[in-house]
């Protein structure tokens, strides 16, 4: 059990809400209910993890009628959910209006909200990354992420943002770090990756943005501010392939990758590969982020990731079996 399981002394068990059951979604109803806790989670399918104190409800954030009574008595709501598709088109049209609903229903129960967030919205991703950056980054999905942030810190409702990097951990798929990575090395076979193997960038291993969520829930003073998800130095596409293979015990891949030229060009044609070309900028140069701050404020560290990549290993290979 990691420093991240383990219940807070003499905490008594309360009630959270958690809406989606995603890597991150699905790891923080599994660490809320590790300490103790009563959790319910809310998703379209009544999907989410197994567990006598998690209660898995089927409901539609979508539709504020739905969500009546769902919040009443949780000490904080932990929005998860994500956009069905990859598109700064679908993005407007579910995320704002999803989140509107969430705070109002919050608002109303006495409850924060905790947000993961990603770096999208930050507008000077050439430097270091910290939590008090400029966070304005106009147009597309990066647009939205800054309309996001600046909804909630309009709202009435208390909220967190929690920020991190890249994904990667058990549960994460759909991420450059997920399976499109860990399949391949795994396989001991070539990796293609994008923009250029070996910049600097910021990957944040899910159950620690999940603990920094939960440990910014509980603390009020660290209430309407956004903060980062304890993570480690930044690492290249190369480097965090390479610990995956040496935590499965196989050799390092050869890395080769798509230039960004190729990607755009591609994009001309692919709706997919045009939202994903998008965002090579991060992939490009070094896009780095800092999180000591947080670290401090939440009292939280990094996992090592020796450690961390062995768990993500671990839970491939379960799929696997």
């Amino acid at each position: 059990m990691s420093e991240f399981d383990r219940p807070e002394p003499r905490e008594a068990p309360a009630l959270y809400v958690v809406t989606g059951a995603g890597p991150v979604g699905w790891t923080v109803a599994e660490q809320l209910a590790a300490a103790g806790h009563r959790v319910r989670v809310l998703t379209r399918s009544g999907s989410g993890p197994s567990h006598p104190l998690i209660e898995r409800t089927v409901a539609d954030v979508s539709d504020p009628a739905r969500l009546e009574g769902l919040f009443s008595g949780a000490a904080a709501v932990f929005h998860s959910i994500h956009g069905s598709d990859y598109s700064a088109r679908i993005w407007e049209v579910e995320l704002p209006g999803a989140e509107r609903n969430v705070l109002a229903a919050a608002g109303e129960a006495g409850a924060v909200v905790v947000f993961p967030e990603s770096l999208y919205s930050y507008s000077e991703p050439d430097r270091i990354m910290a939590e008090d950056s400029p966070r304005e980054a106009p147009g597309g999905k990066r647009g939205i992420r800054t309309a996001l942030l600046k909804a909630r810190a309009a709202s009435g409702t208390d909220t967190v943002s929690v920020v991190a990097g890249d994904f990667f951990g058990p549960r994460v798929r759909g991420a450059h770090a997920g399976q499109r990575m860990l399949r391949p090395v795994l396989a001991g076979k070539p990796l293609l990756v994008i923009g250029r193997a070996d910049q600097p960038h910021s990957f944040s291993y899910v159950p620690d943005l999940a603990a920094a969520m939960i440990r910014a829930a509980r603390d009020r003073s660290l209430w309407n501010r956004v903060w980062h998800t304890p993570t480690g130095p930044a690492l290249s596409q190369r480097e965090i392939a390479g610990a995956f293979a040496t935590a499965a015990a196989v050799r390092r891949p050869r890395v080769a990758a798509v230039p960004g030229w190729a990607l755009r060009a591609m994009g001309l044609l692919s709706p997919g590969t045009r939202e994903l070309a998008e965002t090579l900028y991060q992939f490009e140069k070094p896009f780095v982020m800092d999180s000591r701050a947080s670290e401090a404020a939440l009292g939280l560290q990094p996992t090592p990731l020796q450690a961390a990549a062995a768990a993500t290993v671990a839970w491939w290979g379960d799929q696997a079996r």
